[in-house]
């Protein structure tokens, strides 16, 4: 008998349970322990009742699993059981800390197996109707975060493409908005904020760069913000002018 099982990091997607791929769906059925994020749902891991299911989340601002601990749990079940699903939010290989889980593995010889998901930029702008890309008006985009890692400098520059969509962004609003400022980017750039995207409780904010840097009110989920010319609504697109009910406004103005 092999000494550890296979460990398989999979993509839970977005959040909402029929966005996660076949195959994840699969792997997870199979899973005899289950180690998920804190932004999975728990209609997603109904997708594994037979599972021994264990919290590792991680959430900005709360208390939360230290990733070396993550790293020696996930070494320690590969031990116990025949296979191990490490279960992410999004997709693994994107801001989910893949090559330290990776690395600890790697280093005790136990197999791996990464299965992508959908990641939270293209379920936002799917749910904004609004397409990162544009021809004539965008042809690049990036995805960054403010967080980095211990010992790192925390301004690190905000990359320069058309479309720039921001993971974990309510909190950094405003530093993010007064440096694009700051560098140039026009106060009526059009912006996209989108709180919890896919679930149930998804909100959708239009608002203008200027409006983005007084903050964000009422975000309670994680926010996703995407910025840039393509962020445009188009002329005839359903609820042009109109708010929705369940927009997410920007801040008060003081």
């Amino acid at each position: 008998m092999p000494a550890f099982g296979k460990v398989y990091l999979i993509g839970a997607g977005p959040g909402a349970q029929d966005l996660i791929t076949l195959r994840g769906a699969r792997l997870l059925a199979e899973a005899e322990v289950v180690l998920y994020d804190a932004l999975v749902t728990d209609e997603m891991l109904e997708l594994c009742p037979q599972a021994v299911k264990i919290s590792v989340g991680k959430r900005c601002g709360q208390r939360s699993a230290a990733q070396h601990f993550i790293n020696q749990q996930l070494v320690e079940c590969a031990g116990k059981y025949s296979m191990v699903v490490r279960l992410k939010g999004g997709d693994p290989m994107l801001f989910g800390r893949a090559d330290e889980e990776l690395s600890a593995l790697e280093a005790e010889g136990i197999e791996v197996e990464v299965v992508p998901g959908i990641t939270t930029a293209v379920a936002a702008a799917a749910a904004s109707k609004q397409p990162l890309t544009k021809r004539g008006v965008a042809r690049s985009v990036a995805f960054f975060t403010s967080s980095t890692a211990p010992g790192h400098p925390e301004d690190v520059a905000i990359p320069s493409t058309d479309t720039l969509v921001q993971y974990m962004g309510g909190r950094e609003a405003i530093a993010t908005a007064q440096r694009l400022l700051d560098q140039g980017r026009r106060p009526d750039t059009p912006v996209v904020v989108i709180e919890n995207v896919s679930r149930p409780d998804q909100r959708i904010g239009r608002i203008t760069l200027a409006e983005l840097a007084h903050g964000l009110d009422g975000a309670q989920g994680p926010v996703l913000v995407m910025l840039g010319e393509a962020m445009k609504t188009r002329l005839h697109q359903p609820g042009l002018g109109e708010p929705a009910a369940d927009a997410l406004p920007p801040a008060r103005q003081a």
